[in-house]
Parts: structure tokens; C-alpha cells; sequence
């Protein structure tokens, strides 16, 4: 399918491992000209290396003033973004009763700020060239309370309401804003999550594991190229008509009416 995403530029936040990493790697193989970013340089080199032609930058996305400085390095060497993925930044695991004002503030800077930071001063650059598209990552915390993830749920609460908001303010502008929920996915982030499930039900990792793919009625976990694909097919204009919403990818897990 031919998705007219040659030549564009797509930043991916995040894009240095997991869904970031493989959101990357599917739009290079369209023909898009990518830029990453990631904390960690080492991380950023690692994947660069099968990344022909991409640029990454380190930046910590929680500081606002570094998100923008980010984006001008960016938009300086590639030119101005058509596309922004946001993959970057996730909330500590934390059982219920270790939560403190502190440790709330803490998620939402880790996940909700990191996301914003990047969003904010481009949509609004978007906006004024008439073009662009916003595409999410977003968990499916958001939807369902997790008792180990009530803080980082809560952004990702926030996130989908930010993304419906921004969807319909900005449609008018020719900007779409989109975000995508996946389940349980096989990252490093996810094998993070079920270690924390397991520690609090007293468990081995390998039967919150166990447990975690038994509650997913397609069988198994997804794979991040099958988040990146249709993530890529989002911010392609076959997806023209396509804002304001959030897409489940939980293989079936939780059958609810939006």
C-alpha cells in the first residue's frame, strides 16, 4: 500500500528502543527522513546504526525548555516535522500505599509533561504551516485502573483527553492528533510493569506473565512492529479523516464501549 510518507520528516520521542524504536524503523522504510530522541545517548547510538540517515538527540523531554531547544535542532537539520510520534517517558510502577503527592507528580512529569513538552510548540508550528500529524502512545492504563500504575494511568488518563481536545481545536488547521493504546506489548517497558505486578501478588515474574497473556483473549502480547504499523498507517493520509480519538491495540482484552 502506497502511504505518500517518501520525504516526510517524522520525529519519534522515544525512538531509541521498543515501540519508539520500531515506530522509527517502519517510517524509514517508507521513505520518511527521521530524527529520534531518547535520554540516554548510548541508546540513541545503538539505534542510529540501523537508521540510515537518521539524526537522534539526547534530551531529558520533562524539561519544557529542552523539549522546544530539541525541536529546533530538529526542524534546523531536517526541516520542519510533518510527523511527531511520541513514544518517550513512562511512570514508576508503584503499589498503592508507597503513593505520595510526590510520587504522582513524579508519573505525570515522566509521562503526561514529556509528551506535552513536544506536542505543545508543535502543534502550534504545524498549525500555522496548514499541515501535520500527532501521534500518540499512550497506555491502556488510561482506560483501566491498575492498581500498580493508578499515577502513571492517571496521565495516561490525561493524555486522551488531551488528544481529544487537541484533535478538534486543531482539525480546522489541518492538523490531526491521534493517540494509540496498545496492551501488553513485548518491551522492556512492559517486562518492567509485570516484575511490579509480581512483587505485588507475591509471584515469580514468569507467572505474572503467565497470568498477564491469559487475560488477553488473541493469545499472546503484541510485538512493537505491530503498534508501528499502525501507527504508520495513522499518520498517513489513508488515516486523512482519522483525529481526536485513541485507538485500542489490546488484542481484545478489554471489550468496553467507548
Amino acid at each position: 500500500m502506497e502511504l505518500g510518507l517518501d520525504g516526510k520528516v517524522v520525529l519519534v520521542t522515544g525512538g531509541s528502543k521498543g515501540i519508539g524504536l520500531a515506530c522509527a524503523e517502519a517510517f524509514a522504510a517508507e521513505g520518511a527522513r527521521i530524527a529520534i530522541c531518547s535520554r540516554s545517548k548510548e541508546n540513541i547510538d545503538k539505534a542510529l546504526i540501523n537508521l540510515s540517515g537518521a539524526i537522534g538527540v539526547c534530551v531529558d523531554l520533562s524539561d519544557a525548555d529542552a523539549a522546544a531547544e530539541m525541536i529546533d535542532r530538529v526542524e534546523l537539520s531536517l526541516g520542519p516535522v510533518d510527523i511527531l510520534v511520541n513514544s518517550a517517558g513512562a511512570a514508576q510502577r508503584t503499589p498503592p500505599d508507597e503513593l505520595t503527592p510526590a510520587a504522582w507528580r513524579k508519573a505525570f512529569d515522566a509521562k503526561f509533561f514529556s509528551y506535552i513538552n513536544a506536542i505543545d510548540p508543535l502543534v502550534k508550528r504545524m498549525a500555522k504551516r496548514g499541515a501535520g500529524v500527532i501521534v500518540s502512545v499512550i497506555g491502556a492504563g488510561g482506560r483501566v485502573a491498575s492498581p500498580t500504575h493508578l499515577a502513571g494511568g492517571s496521565a495516561n488518563a490525561a493524555l486522551m483527553l488531551a488528544t481529544a481536545g487537541l484533535g478538534s481545536a486543531y482539525a480546522g488547521a489541518g492538523v490531526r492528533v491521534v493517540g494509540v493504546s496498545p496492551g501488553l506489548t513485548e518491551t522492556g517497558r512492559v517486562a518492567e510493569g509485570l516484575a511490579a505486578e509480581a512483587r505485588l501478588a507475591n509471584i515469580s515474574i514468569d507467572e505474572a506473565r503467565r497470568r498477564g497473556v491469559a487475560r488477553i483473549p488473541i493469545g499472546r502480547m503484541a510485538s512493537p512492529r505491530e503498534i508501528a504499523e499502525a501507527i504508520v498507517l495513522l499518520a498517513s493520509a489513508r488515516a486523512g479523516y482519522v483525529t481526536g480519538v485513541t485507538v485500542t491495540m489490546d488484542g481484545g482484552q478489554n471489550p468496553i464501549v467507548l
